[in-house]
């Protein structure tokens, strides 16, 4: 829809007017930590381990953060790392919007909790697990910085096996144009490998929750709650992404939200 954007393009253009806050560290080190964790300690042998670490480097995390989380997630420096796990939440904003949770918490029932409470004071409810999630595709999406040969991209994702791709404005104004190339979740370092062996500067790969459908929302009081309960959500420090499926004009982005 000309003049729209999905949620994943809604939180780009935000970022850009949003100062940067120190928990962004906090929930990059819960990354790593619990992907250290779940699998062996060193990211030449963890992929998600070594994507958590190339996210926390971009955001400017120093190096004895990322070893000291690296260090809590294989037991070797405190146990508080330990108790975390991750928990999708469901629910549903303004309108009847379906929107989804991840957080990586030790407490989940304060987590819930937190959540309800932002739910709940923003228009929306919080749901039971299941309840908006099969309307939406888990995909692998890998991350390329700009500029993009595009043919190159096209015969480089067949290649990788990639499902599609699509161009995207880069983090500031002047930026040439980045491209987001998804894949199946099981393909994800794969994909990710073929690209950055053909040349492509690859910043990220994540597995993504992919709407198969969009509320348009026009209201300016429905996008008002909507973007209130997305900002109440990504303040709580235990959740670490928020997905909803709404498409929203710019110029209900950037109106005032208070």
């Amino acid at each position: 829809m000309a003049g729209h954007s999905k949620w994943a393009n809604i939180k780009r253009q935000k970022a850009r007017v949003d100062a940067v806050k120190g928990k962004v560290f906090t929930k990059i080190s819960r990354e790593i930590i619990v992907a250290a964790r779940s699998g062996i300690p060193d990211p030449a042998g963890n992929f998600q381990l070594r994507t958590a670490i190339e996210k926390a480097k971009a955001a400017g995390i120093p190096n004895e953060n990322i070893e000291r989380a690296i260090a809590k997630g294989a037991g070797k420096f405190g146990a508080d790392g330990n108790s975390l796990e991750a928990i999708r939440y469901e629910g549903y904003g303004a309108g009847g919007v379906a929107v989804i949770v991840e957080a990586l918490t030790d407490n989940r029932n304060r987590t819930a909790a937190d959540l309800r409470v932002a739910f709940s004071k923003n228009g929306g409810n919080l749901g039971e697990t299941g309840c908006v999630s099969w309307m939406f595709t888990q995909k692998g999406v890998v991350t390329v910085c700009g500029p993009v040969d595009e043919d190159k991209l096209l015969e480089v994702c067949l290649e990788a096996g990639a499902d599609s791709y699509e161009l995207i404005e880069g983090n500031e104004e002047d930026d040439p144009l980045d491209a987001e190339v998804f894949t199946d979740v099981t393909n994800l370092e794969g994909c990710s490998q073929v690209l950055k062996a053909a040349g492509f500067k690859v910043k990220g790969a994540e597995f993504r929750w992919i709407s198969n459908n969009y509320v348009e929302v026009n209201e300016a009081d429905q996008s008002r709650l909507l973007l209130r309960l997305m900002d109440a959500l990504d303040d709580l420090d235990d959740v670490q992404n928020v997905t909803a499926n709404f498409d929203m004009a710019d110029d209900l982005v950037f109106a005032p939200v208070g």
